[in-house]
């Protein structure tokens, strides 16, 4: 069979890309490197922030294309493709709002995303634990209402069960901004429209390329208009049954280094 002219791969990390540690497997810069040379483009597309992604990718970091907080900040080998920050007083008001509910016992944490860092007021280490391995710029401050930044996304982590209150209390006051639940525990809110398929659909644009020359990997609910925005569309053996059934694909899962596999199989690096 001739391999399709893929021109862009797009992988989720948490549950796609990565192990079952949150490891990215041994052969995965090599990968990289081989589709670089064969003149194929490689994406990471996670909820984590710009900084955290190009570290973890860092010995081909200079020539990677990057979707970062869930589609807000997306970048072409260093070259700014979109930016989707927030309205600033719509935001402060949802923080606020968000943050009222652990007067009602929900034990949660509140990460606000900018463009030059990400932002928390809690710091005690269980919930830092949870934040540190997604952003590794990470700054302090007394109030996350007033932040001299480009605000981008905001994320909430929810240590007991996310679909109980916040995940539904964020889409009942951010409509129409896209609520994504991109983990257990996890819940982001993105500016009106953004998603990682909007991303997806922005690179493709920036690379003059279409859905036929995309090739995309996901697992879970934050990856669904991702998948839509490419045809050769996989979901992992051990994505959420939604994924499933908007993929066009099933790849191997997480724990069988999928993505590796597949890419190398169907293109033929």
């Amino acid at each position: 069979m001739t391999a399709p002219d893929i021109r862009l791969v797009v992988a989720d990390l948490d549950g796609t890309l990565l192990d079952e540690h949150k490891q990215l497997p041994a052969g995965t810069i090599d990968l990289i490197r081989d589709l670089q040379a064969a003149g194929v483009a490689f994406a990471p597309a996670s909820g984590r922030q710009w900084a955290t992604l190009a570290s973890m990718f860092e010995p081909v970091s200079d020539g990677l294309v990057i979707i970062a907080e869930n589609g807000a900040y997306v970048t072409d080998r260093g070259r700014e493709v979109a930016v989707h920050p927030f309205d600033g007083a719509w935001i402060s008001g949802i923080v606020e709002r968000t943050q009222a509910l652990t007067d009602d016992g929900v034990d949660l944490g509140i990460v606000v995303c900018g463009v030059r860092s990400a932002w928390i007021t809690r710091t005690d280490r269980r919930f830092l634990d949870q934040v540190e391995p997604y952003y590794r710029r990470l700054e302090v401050t007394d109030d996350l209402t007033s932040i001299d930044d480009t605000i981008i996304k905001l994320a909430v982590h929810d240590f007991g069960d996310l679909e109980a209150v916040t995940a539904p209390f964020l889409r009942e006051i951010c409509e129409p901004n896209p609520v994504a639940v991109s983990g257990a525990h996890w819940v982001d809110v993105m500016a009106e429209g953004v998603d990682k398929g909007l991303a997806v659909r922005e690179l493709q644009k920036a690379m003059s390329i279409d859905a036929t020359q995309t090739m995309a990997f996901g697992d879970y609910l934050n990856d669904y208009e991702m998948l839509q925005a490419a045809d050769w569309s996989f979901a992992m053996g051990n994505a959420h049954p939604d994924i499933i059934d908007v993929a066009n694909y099933t790849a191997p899962p997480n724990y069988e280094d999928g993505v590796i596999t597949t890419v190398r199989t169907i293109l033929g690096i």
